[in-house]
């Protein structure tokens, strides 16, 4: 069926020995493979993209609380927050390596094991972060950064650790599905959230003028239902059976083996905080010009 994340995306091309006349067009098969390509790849890339538009929507309604509480906000998500997305969204990608290995091989009590190591490993990642939101104002002022946009900064880094623990849960599920071309339900869910975002910064910003504790609980919750909708109302019922396929018995013998999905993380992890600093300098250049 046409347009179906089902259908095989590596087909063959008919071919005679005059060549031109049976063959589909070279264009014609770049539109087909471009539009195949896209249905896996679209559900994606706009859940990557939503979660980015969080922290948009978020900082424009905190820029109508102040300047202090905009800049502070700013400075949390564009630097520690990117920061921490970086080392967890590269760690997960080693997921999709080895989820899509196990899948192609049919082996999809793998599956279960390798999204039960990522979990680990994206917690203590996400443990071994936490010093830094914690002393988020201590970091600053020695930095040199203004003491008052440091302290609302302090606060705000205290408010998205349960963003970034939320973090291990949405991304790994994700990867978990993608790999299975069960991706259109990610989009259908970021859709749902970034609506749900904007009524309820709305709601508790400017309506009920919670301030900054509004806008916080907003992006608190846009998270947690992130996760929670992705794990457990969508994927546990259906694939509840390749995630504790193999039950109880020697889960800490699979666990020994975690390092590998460090192993394969690591690199991207590098190429993600690569990246990034060239936007942030990117930027930094075009504001001087």
């Amino acid at each position: 069926m046409e347009g179906s994340v089902n259908e095989e995306l590596l087909t063959k091309v008919r071919t005679t020995t005059r060549g031109a006349d049976d063959e589909v067009k070279h264009k014609d098969r770049i539109w087909i493979e471009t539009k195949k390509r896209w249905i896996v790849d679209g559900p994606a890339k706009f859940s990557r993209i939503s979660t980015s538009e969080v922290t948009v929507i978020t900082l424009a309604f905190i820029g109508h609380i102040g300047p202090t509480e905009l800049a502070a906000y700013a400075l949390v998500s564009t630097v520690l927050l990117k920061f921490a997305n970086g080392i967890l969204l590269g760690t997960t990608s080693a997921l999709e390596t080895l989820c899509g290995q196990s899948y192609g091989a049919k082996r999809y009590d793998m599956l279960g094991v390798y999204l039960k190591r990522s979990w680990l490993l994206l917690f203590l990642c996400s443990v071994a972060l936490l010093p830094v939101f914690i002393f988020t104002t201590p970091i600053l002022i020695a930095l040199g950064q203004d003491e008052s946009i440091a302290k609302v900064a302090g606060i705000i880094s205290l408010w998205l650790i349960l963003v970034v623990f939320s973090y291990v849960v949405s991304y790994t599920c994700q990867m978990f599905l993608q790999v299975q071309s069960k991706n259109m339900i990610i989009a259908y869910l970021a859709s749902l959230s970034l609506t749900i975002h904007v009524f309820l910064s709305w709601l508790l910003t400017l309506k009920y003028k919670f301030g900054l504790s509004g806008a916080m609980i907003s992006t608190i919750l846009d998270s947690e239902y992130r996760s929670s909708t992705v794990s457990f109302w969508w994927m546990v019922p259906r694939y509840v059976e390749r995630i504790f396929d193999i039950g109880l018995q020697g889960s800490l013998a699979y666990y020994q083996a975690v390092f590998v999905i460090w192993y394969y993380g690591l690199p991207r992890t590098v190429v993600h905080h690569d990246t990034n600093t060239f936007d942030r300098k990117h930027e930094e250049c075009r504001g001087c010009h």
